[in-house]
């Protein structure tokens, strides 16, 4: 604490105003959130009005680190063709704010699963880590995550939480979020709910939203029927087709818990060309609270994650995972946005 200020400022002359280690200012100025908010806001107030900024060359130098990380798009069935889950492009804003209040540099890039893009990045230096979004089928998409645990490589994905034991994903509590659509629909009412989604081992996030479903319908006094339960991916075509799957079985429901919102959306139009009223007949709910969900007629109700939060904790996981500390908590609780779709009788 010695060091009085030099001319040109340093983060020692930071350190010497704000009575702290020079350690302690260049985690507060990279955003560790080990350094409390409130020690975090004087250094850097006293770093702005200190005119200091961060030489990122010499600081790569000293760490061997690129301050870049790398954000892997997986390729999803999508109707602009786009191949890029609509919740996951709202996503983006979140991690770009999130590595920009780091000082991280964002390389974006989209992928297919069959690609070699678990050895393009952090071997060749080019990122210190990835940050995984999108997947499709999760057996085949564990075997990749598998190779990057076994070469090291830093990396933190979207997905399901309880289906992974390393501590690098971070997602919604499905089940949980599957507990509150339930609750509603049996507060609306309902007593034949059908799910639209795949819920196995395949899909684990539509698994834990359909098993919170089955609980949170079970402490109504209401059993859920596994007959209702109808496979589909995350696209509105897979939702339609589902829905007259459901409606061609002839068997009663009341309700439709669709596992995204697109599903949800494809089964609206299904049950408008059969004849069936939204809400009147069957009521809708979807998952993730995509910005066309408040689009639809009647808008959706739906479980909203929550994106802002998602995009902080990839990148926090990530860079605890590169700074070799504690990981931070990675369960999100999603949110009930309760629109026209699922009106009570």
């Amino acid at each position: 604490m010695g060091r009085k200020p030099t001319g040109r400022p340093t983060s020692f002359d930071i350190a010497y105003a704000a009575g702290v280690s020079q350690p302690t200012v260049s985690r507060a100025l990279r955003g560790d959130r080990a350094v409390s908010a409130k020690t975090r806001e004087r250094i850097q107030q006293i770093a702005r009005d200190l005119n200091y900024t961060v030489d990122k060359n010499a600081s790569s130098l000293r760490s061997q680190r690129s301050n870049t990380i790398a954000l892997l798009f997986f390729e999803d069935p999508t109707p602009d063709e786009s191949m890029i889950n609509p919740f996951f492009l709202a996503m983006l804003g979140s991690i770009t704010r999130a590595c920009a209040d780091r000082g991280l540099d964002l390389l974006i890039s989209f992928q297919r699963m069959e690609d070699d893009w678990h050895v393009q990045y952090q071997d060749s230096h080019r990122a210190d880590g990835l940050i995984l979004l999108g997947y499709g089928d999760y057996t085949v998409y564990r075997k990749r995550l598998d190779q990057l645990e076994a070469q090291g490589t830093h990396f933190a994905r979207w997905g399901s939480v309880s289906s992974d034991s390393s501590g690098v994903t971070v997602g919604t509590d499905n089940h949980a979020a599957g507990v509150i659509a339930g609750r509603h629909l049996a507060e609306s009412g309902r007593k034949a709910v059908a799910f639209l989604g795949h819920a196995d081992e395949h899909y684990p996030e539509f698994a834990g939203r359909y098993a919170g479903l089955c609980e949170g319908l079970r402490e109504a006094g209401i059993e859920a029927d596994r007959a209702l339960q109808f496979d589909a991916i995350t696209t509105e075509e897979a939702g339609h087709a589902a829905a007259e799957a459901l409606l061609a079985s002839g068997k009663a429901f009341d309700a439709v818990f669709a596992a995204s919102d697109l599903i949800a959306i494809g089964a609206m139009r299904a049950l408008a060309e059969a004849g069936r009223s939204v809400p009147g007949d069957v009521a809708v709910v979807g998952f993730d609270d995509i910005p066309a969900a408040s689009l639809t007629t009647p808008p959706l109700t739906t479980v909203m994650q929550d994106i802002r939060g998602a995009g902080q904790a990839l990148v926090e996981t990530l860079i605890a995972q590169i700074e070799d500390r504690d990981l931070p908590p990675r369960k999100l609780p999603g949110k009930l946005i309760v629109r026209g779709s699922s009106a009570a009788r």
